[in-house]
C-alpha cells in the first residue's frame, strides 16, 4: 500500500512537470488533468489506509488535507488555463 501511495504522489509532481515542458497549452492542461487524477488516487489510498488501520489518524488526516489543497490548486490552474474547465472537472478533491 505504501508503494502505491508513493507512486501516486510522485505521479502528481511528474505530470505537472511533464506538462509544463510540453509545447502547447492544451498538452499542459492534459497533464494537469492527469495530475488531478493522481490526487484522487492519493486520497483513495489514504481512505483505504484509514480503513485498514494503517498510520495514525492525525498523520493520515494531515496527508488527506494536503492532498485536498494540492487538488484545489490544480483546479485553480486548470480554470485559469481553460476558463470553461470547471464545468467539466467534477467535484473538488
Amino acid at each position: 500500500m505504501s508503494n502505491q501511495l508513493r507512486r501516486a504522489a510522485v505521479a502528481v509532481a511528474s505530470n505537472i512537470a511533464e506538462g509544463y515542458g510540453r509545447t502547447s497549452k492544451g498538452e499542459y492542461v492534459q497533464f494537469l488533468g492527469h495530475a488531478r487524477g493522481s490526487i484522487f488516487e492519493v486520497q483513495t489510498q489514504i481512505t483505504i489506509a484509514q480503513g485498514l488501520g494503517y498510520g495514525t489518524k492525525e498523520s493520515l488526516g494531515s496527508a488527506d488535507s494536503l492532498a485536498g489543497e494540492v487538488g484545489r490548486m490544480l483546479v485553480s490552474m486548470l480554470s485559469k488555463l481553460r476558463p470553461s474547465a470547471h464545468m467539466r472537472l467534477g467535484p473538488n478533491p
